[in-house]
């Protein structure tokens, strides 16, 4: 198990354990409620849907360059925040080893 694989665990793993004790604590409406009171917490929720948004892109994009199926994914992205890039991000990491970096060709 690679290094980057564990790392990326160890981060669903906690976020996961984040995640039940707020909606345990407040339910799901309560961690979106409180975004819709205040201008900082508005902006808060813009910088999320907008760098979700951007990973839903990538994800599209690198999953087609990889042969992966990227709509599981967007649609837990869409439901689950952040979990569904996690979760490409794992299996992207699975499927597809890493490669070591070619040189760059000289000019």
């Amino acid at each position: 198990m690679s290094a980057r694989l564990v790392l990326l665990l160890t981060v669903i793993a906690a976020f996961a354990v984040l995640s039940a004790v707020a909606l345990a604590d407040v339910g799901y409406l309560g961690i979106i409620a409180p975004h819709f009171q205040s201008w900082g917490a508005g902006q808060v929720l813009a910088d999320l849907v907008i760098a979700c948004s951007l990973a839903c892109l990538w994800m599209v994009s690198d999953a087609r360059a990889h042969g992966i199926s990227p709509w599981p994914f967007v649609i837990a992205t869409l439901f689950l925040g952040s979990f569904g890039v996690l979760g490409y991000l794992v299996l992207r990491e699975v499927r597809v080893p890493v490669r070591v970096a070619a040189a760059a060709p000289s000019r």
